[in-house]
């Protein structure tokens, strides 16, 4: 099977949690509360979001993030 990199946006929530998010697969995040679980779990829900996906859809493109200051 080939290898696809995929980008995870992260962030600790307000009680703490680590939050994933997959742009690129609608619908596809997780959490944990140590980094390690976090990516083990995040791995996981890839590979179920891509399970699911059917193959005639279109992907977002991920293109980047910005800090913009106000």
């Amino acid at each position: 099977m080939t290898k696809k990199d995929f980008t995870v946006i992260i962030e600790r929530d307000e009680e703490g949690w680590l939050v994933a998010d997959v742009p690129e697969l609608q619908g596809c995040h997780t959490q944990a509360k140590t980094m390690d679980e976090l990516i083990k779990r995040t791995k996981e829900v890839i590979q179920l979001c891509l399970e699911e996906q059917k193959e005639e859809e279109q992907k977002p493109e991920f293109v980047g993030v910005q800090i913009v200051k106000v």
